[in-house]
């Protein structure tokens, strides 16, 4: 068995998704390798699509969200999308590369993959042989999914089956697995001593406040509306790469020692043990990685598009809060702050919905069709 792993740079969950995947095959010794689909393409394009959706969603929202009901109405024409017809056109390349490096099982935490490897199966009847696996990264089904055709959909939760069916995926095709997480995220290290370990301060309430690796959201409001409603706390910003946002909040708290902003870093699973609370866009993977870690957690604005049924999925099941506003949000933070009953309601919500072993549980579905495939050629034979 050796596995190909296709994200998409529209967005970092997805790399994440796929890095969780690739951890778990090489516990097993499966040979692994994780490529940028769109670099098939061309590195310019992958480039290109990645600022223009990292960019439409910071300073364009609208625009991010028209391109959403696009898709959505493009999944309802009955005929192939402009998204499939988009990722035909490095489809020749991708299973030449598939063929000469001997991969047989192609994993996909991104519909972009999925459109490409669909069309490789109606152009290349020998490609028949491979075994595909589409990984849903947000708690919603995208409106174009059901024109792909791959062996194996991996969705979030059970609750979503229906959805996934009615966009024109088969129902025997679906695995409600969860979203998975990389391995740092499986482990808990105590508040003290994650603290200790980040020269947090041991004693205070402490709110951690994630802006996604793009830097997303009015930060600025919400640390201020915090600040007015929970002085005692302290406030740590996650900036991402967002280096304008990182400079603006440096500035408007700069004579605020309860404020700290932080750049980008690497111990992301450290600071949600650290944590009392955290505030996060409710991107599928960000939330699910939070979810694993079992924190109270309130969800800020979304993303136009499918971050809106993550905030309303995570909502409906207890497991975050969210508001309209910023003020609305840190009300949220406080009533949950006030009630540590309630917190505990929410992390075991947490715990009940949310499986940690996704990574797991996708590879081993995966390598249960490879030997049931070995078998059946042994049996050939």
């Amino acid at each position: 068995m050796k596995v190909l792993i296709l994200s998409c740079n529209c967005g970092e969950g997805h790399n994440s998704a796929g890095k969780a995947v690739a951890e778990q095959f090489s516990r097993y010794g499966v040979p692994c390798e994780l490529r940028d689909t769109l670099s098939f393409e061309s590195e310019r394009a992958s480039r290109f699509v990645g600022n223009v959706h990292a960019k439409s969603a910071l300073y364009a929202p609208r625009l991010f969200e028209i391109g959403n009901e696009f898709a959505a109405r493009e999944g309802r024409t009955g005929r192939d999308s402009i998204f499939y017809r988009a990722n035909t056109t490095y489809a020749g390349r991708l299973y030449r590369y598939i063929c000469e490096n001997g991969f047989d099982t192609v994993v996909m935490p991104h519909v972009f993959p999925a459109e490409a490897l669909t069309c490789i199966r109606r152009r290349y009847p020998d490609a028949a042989r491979l075994t595909t696996c589409f990984i849903a990264t947000d708690y919603a089904c995208l409106p174009f999914l059901g024109e792909t055709d791959v062996d194996l959909y991996c969705i979030p939760h059970e609750y979503l089956r229906h959805d996934f069916m009615e966009s024109g995926v088969p129902g025997h095709k679906l695995a409600a697995t969860g979203i998975p997480v990389r391995t740092p995220f499986l482990t808990h290290t105590g508040k003290t001593e994650a603290r200790a370990r980040l020269g947090l301060p041991a004693e205070r309430k402490l709110l951690l406040v994630m802006t996604g690796s793009m830097g997303y959201g009015n930060a600025e409001a919400l640390v201020s509306a915090l600040r007015a409603r929970i002085p005692e706390a302290g406030v740590l910003v996650m900036g991402g790469s967002n280096e304008r946002l990182k400079r603006t909040l440096r500035t408007s708290f700069a004579v605020d020692p309860q404020v700290s902003v932080l750049d980008y870093t690497n111990e992301v699973s450290l600071y949600l043990d650290a944590a009392d609370l955290l505030f996060t866009k409710p991107g599928g993977l960000s939330s699910t990685e939070a979810a694993v870690k079992g924190i109270p957690m309130v969800h800020t604005a979304p993303i136009p598009g499918w971050e809106s049924d993550n905030a309303a999925f995570f909502e409906n099941l207890g497991l975050s809060r969210t508001g309209d506003t910023p003020e609305a949000q840190a009300e949220q933070a406080a009533a949950l702050l006030a009630s540590p009953e309630a917190m505990a309601r929410m992390c075991e919500c947490q715990r009940r919905e949310i499986n940690p072993r996704a990574a797991e549980d996708i590879c081993a579905l995966l390598l249960a069709r490879a030997q049931a495939a070995e078998h059946q050629e042994c049996a050939i034979l």
